[in-house]
């Protein structure tokens, strides 16, 4: 029988970052080989990946960051069970080496994520490993990126909400004040598009029958009932489109109008919102 020793369980302990015991029994069954133990605990994950596939992944690390040219920003989410696993640093330090990785290959989604190359393997493949680490279900939950003159990412503190936007102009003065306060307004405020004219026909068609049923359910004139709805509509497009919600910084403005202050063509071009909550 192969003698293994404490500094060669060590030794594939810092390879593949599994634990002290997997290492020690892969070398065991592998009789000493580290690369046969290496693809056993990459088995390993897969099983468990397998066997885990139905869980909720409801928890993860959301986070974000722009180009070093601050024309594009991208958001990562990734997905695993607990918050006990979300907050291991090595969970999260997968995930800003995922992030770095979307952000330098450009990738669009995170189907585009999963099939890059990460260490001679997909990252698909690196995702299964840290299954087999962590004896957690994980997966990318989402991948942005967005694009423009000048672009903007926020991560809320404790990795749960991230928001990224892109502006039409960069030769703006204190533009990066307006950026950062556009994207903490996404975060905070989780608008549904920039503005009433991005809204999806069948989701506006969905608040115009909530809005008739509310109306109907308070007794109102049915000849009414149009004209309410409509008003609901409004009061959805105030609320739920950037540039039309109230300035969380001063109420007393809208998005559009901060933008208009500090230029007349300064537009906000695109942007996403991740979350956990």
């Amino acid at each position: 029988m192969t003698k293994i020793t404490a500094a060669d369980v060590n030794s594939l302990r810092k390879k593949t970052g599994a634990g002290m015991m997997d290492c020690k029994k892969a070398l065991v069954e592998a009789e000493g080989d580290f690369e046969k133990a290496t693809d056993l605990l990459r088995k390993k994950g897969q099983k468990l990946a397998s066997r885990r596939a139905e869980r909720e992944a409801n928890e993860g690390v959301v986070i974000s960051k722009t180009s070093d040219d601050k024309t594009k920003a991208f958001a990562l989410m990734l997905n695993c069970e607990t918050d006990f696993v979300a907050q291991n640093q090595e969970v999260v330090d997968f995930a800003q080496a995922l992030l770095n990785l979307g952000a330098e290959k450009e990738c669009e989604s995170a189907e585009a994520l999963l099939a890059a190359e990460m260490a001679g393997r997909t990252v698909e493949e690196n995702v299964t490993d840290m299954i087999g680490k962590t004896g957690e279900k994980m997966t990318i939950g989402g991948f942005e990126k967005v694009a423009g003159e000048k672009a903007f990412a926020y991560t809320h503190p404790g990795n749960k909400i991230a928001s990224i936007a892109a502006l039409n102009k960069a030769d703006v003065s204190d533009v990066d004040t307006v950026g950062k306060d556009v994207v903490m307004q996404i975060a905070a405020m989780a608008p549904v598009a920039i503005d009433k004219d991005g809204i999806p026909q069948d989701l506006i068609d969905r608040e115009l029958e909530v809005g008739k049923d509310q109306a109907r359910e308070e007794g109102k004139p049915e000849e009414l009932i149009e004209k309410i709805a409509m008003g609901k509509l409004n009061k959805f497009y105030k609320e739920s489109t950037l540039i039309n919600q109230e300035f969380i910084k001063d109420s007393k403005k809208t998005v559009g109008q901060m933008l208009q202050a500090a230029d007349k063509e300064l537009k906000v071009i695109s942007f996403k919102r991740l979350s956990l909550v």
